[in-house]
């Protein structure tokens, strides 16, 4: 039996103006990880807004931890953490005083100077919010969500910005949070981030989830198998067809690289490399191949660029 949800939306729409950001979304997000990902203007940040309690929805129902964001609030917001993407610090403050008033608030925190040391916020600590770089900025957001141990905290972009060694800490903490049995509502344009953190993805667009499931539920169907191989140019295609089960195809796609789709397993392997054999073929590389979250997200979304 799987939990009850963290966040449920029904029908959600949000309009500013004549423009329609939200247009009748559905979004359920249970225990783990939840990663929301869309181009921009998709409407994945109204509807993070929305469950946070920052914006009323026009119309639907949106329930996070059970509770009405807007109207149940003083219920909610100690049980949740938020990371914003600017905002929500003082700007005068330095940035340990400003993560040990925020752990203040909160009935029983997360060790503070610990916290620090794993976000690599030591060095900064004495410094003053609007001299941070942006990457500071980021750290500090993302330790002011948790440190009041939430239930559910939701990040916006939390590793934008940052160094190679900052995103992996990140990343941990991520990992810890759900091994703590803290939700995490997540969006991001990192597409690896998404394969790696999420135990559940929602694709939006055009104000609407477009497609939801695991990263291997989404990465899953279509022309997702394919067998790659190079050799020599000019190989016989049609008699390579012939050796192939009737529901496969093949293609000479650049002058000495082959594709081969169909279902790849042992089986076709093993025909195109005995085949291979057979024409007096040496592969000079052979790999399988399946698509990955970025290829799913642009399938779904499109290639265009968007403002």
């Amino acid at each position: 039996m799987r939990s009850e949800p963290v966040v449920q939306v029904q029908g959600l729409v949000k309009r500013y103006g004549a423009k329609t950001a939200v247009d009748g979304l559905d979004l359920v997000a249970r225990p783990g990880v939840t990663a929301v990902l869309g181009p921009n203007g998709a409407g994945k940040t109204t509807t993070i807004e929305t469950c946070e309690g920052y914006r009323k929805p026009d119309s639907g129902t949106v329930r996070v931890l059970g509770l009405d964001p807007v109207g149940q609030a003083a219920q909610l917001r100690p049980r949740i953490g938020v990371m914003l993407q600017s905002g929500g610090v003082y700007s005068g403050a330095r940035a340990e005083e400003m993560l040990r008033h925020v752990a203040k608030l909160h009935a029983h925190p997360l060790d503070v100077d610990e916290l620090i040391e794993r976000l690599g916020l030591g060095s900064c600590g004495r410094t003053g919010y609007r001299r941070l770089s942006g990457g500071q900025k980021q750290r500090l957001a993302l330790a002011m969500a948790v440190v009041g141990r939430p239930e559910l905290v939701f990040l916006d972009e939390p590793t934008a910005g940052l160094d190679p060694q900052a995103r992996r800490a990140t990343w941990d903490l991520v990992r810890d949070l759900r091994t703590d049995g803290v939700s995490v509502i997540l969006t991001t344009h990192a597409m690896d981030e998404a394969e790696e953190l999420a135990d559940d993805v929602a694709i939006v667009d055009a104000g609407r989830v477009i497609a939801q499931g695991s990263p291997e539920e989404l990465c899953r169907g279509g022309a997702e198998n394919t067998l790659r191989f190079t050799g020599r140019p000019g190989l016989d295609i049609a008699s390579l067809l012939k050796a192939l089960p009737d529901d496969c195809s093949a293609a000479e796609v650049t002058p000495g690289t082959y594709r081969v789709e169909g279902e790849v397993g042992p089986q076709l392997l093993a025909t195109v490399t005995s085949w291979c054999a057979q024409h007096g073929v040496m592969p000079d590389r052979i790999a399988v191949e399946r698509h990955t979250l970025e290829d799913v997200f642009l399938e779904l979304t499109g290639k265009e660029l968007r403002s």
